[in-house]
């Protein structure tokens, strides 16, 4: 029999938080994942809310969260337990070497791949833009030979419309000698910038445009798979600030941030099971006894006092709909939230002013994030639920994954 304390369903960003929460509580911890889960795809910036429900620029998501529906899962997490979450975090990545800036009284502004900013509340240095683009004169946008997804041309456009055209804009190209007749992406770049050789090259090649206070070099997101030492390198031997932007998929944040959040996994011995799909459940009452994985043609039963469910939305398969107007959450049933109508469903217009309807869709919850059917009654008493599986809310429209899935993580485990 395999028995923890804590059982965790999901290896994405609110899993992975949400084990690390309940093993530095002391609590047995067991992993269960299947998959890569989300952080590739990731920025690893915590966006805690961007816009509110008129999509209207949030200046100080704490305060806004007061304003927010009563079913949005800030409204049942609180703002106690979201500054503890970040407080939590943000002494994780220092300890391991990604020092996070920000906070929750005010937006950060970090530079996309196609030149627009994006708030956000907490961002490694590097991705710092609010920090380091005031006083900036000359702004040199660097190219990768070869690199997919990033445009010099096009980001200087943007940026110009940013930031000001009485600015001087330039794009230099990099040449890392590593396409090989194929396109490259920026986890193969990052890759070249951890060896010496690497952080060498490009560097000469940066060298003659930097040694001013007033330059700054805005670079895709490959400044090192690991940690924060490539980026302070890059720039002290540079003499000028260097900003990365985010990027499409695969993310190297996303990647630094998952290898950060397992290692410290690892350290506080936690059980990470991989490649195992969990199915169902055991339950007696409101109580789940045990979960049923199935890992290549076996089936194991996970034994614990209390369950999180980070399953994920429909894209990761954490709620499922074969049937429209009828989504499913596979593992406990658990009954989900979505808003009915078909004409409800959807706006025309993919990226608007308007939330999406399906965007909502997940389970509600009391404040312990514990599930509730449509009477607010709770349905099982020692399963949680985290981050994306939760509904009432459009985390894209909204601007809050992150923030989302770092705080329901936290309360979870600590409930």
């Amino acid at each position: 029999m395999i028995r923890s304390d804590v059982v965790v369903i999901g290896g994405g960003f609110a899993g992975l938080t949400a084990a690390l929460a309940a093993a530095k509580r002391g609590q047995s911890v067991t992993l269960l994942t299947y998959g890569e889960g989300t952080l590739p795809l990731n920025s690893g910036v915590i966006d805690v809310l961007g816009y509110d429900e008129n999509h209207k620029f949030v200046e100080n998501p704490l305060a806004a969260i007061e304003n927010l529906p009563k079913d949005h899962p800030y409204k049942k997490i609180g703002t106690k337990a979201l500054k503890e979450a970040v407080d939590f975090f943000c002494g994780v990545a220092r300890k391991n070497h990604i020092p996070y800036h920000g906070s929750l009284d005010r937006q950060m502004l970090v530079p996309t791949a196609i030149g627009t900013l994006k708030p956000t509340c907490l961002t490694p240095h590097s991705l710092s833009g609010s920090e380091v683009l005031p006083g900036k004169h000359k702004i040199i946008v660097v190219g990768i030979k070869g690199l997919k997804d990033f445009y010099g041309d096009i980001m200087v456009e943007n940026l110009k419309k940013a930031l000001g055209a009485d600015k001087e804009y330039q794009v230099v190209e990099v040449d890392t000698g590593l396409t090989g007749g194929r396109d490259i992406t920026t986890q193969d770049v990052a890759r070249w910038m951890d060896t010496d050789a690497g952080t060498s090259s490009f560097t000469k090649q940066l060298k003659s445009y930097g040694g001013a206070t007033d330059v700054l070099f805005i670079v895709p997101q490959v400044l090192g798979t690991k940690g924060h030492a490539c980026y302070q390198t890059i720039a002290s031997r540079l003499g000028a600030d260097v900003l990365e932007t985010t990027c499409l998929p695969p993310s190297v944040n996303g990647l630094r941030l998952q290898h950060v959040l397992i290692d410290s996994l690892r350290e506080c011995n936690v059980d990470i099971v991989e490649n195992t799909e969990v199915i169902g459940c055991e339950k007696k009452d409101k109580q789940v006894t045990a979960v049923i994985a199935k890992a290549a043609s076996n089936e194991r039963k996970y034994y614990a006092k209390k369950f999180i469910l980070a399953t994920g939305g429909f894209y990761s398969g954490g709620l499922t709909m074969r049937d429209f107007e009828q989504p499913k959450e596979p593992i406990f049933d658990l009954p989900v939230f979505f808003v009915k109508g078909e004409d409800n469903w959807t706006n025309k217009e993919l990226f608007s002013d308007a939330p999406q309807g399906f965007a909502k869709t997940g389970i509600l919850t009391d404040e312990s994030l514990r599930p509730v059917d449509e009477s607010g009654t709770v349905v099982l008493e020692n399963v949680h639920v985290v981050g994306r599986n939760l509904g009432g809310y459009d985390f894209c429209f909204e601007h809050s994954g992150n923030g989302v899935a770092l705080a329901s993580a936290y309360k979870a485990a600590m409930v």
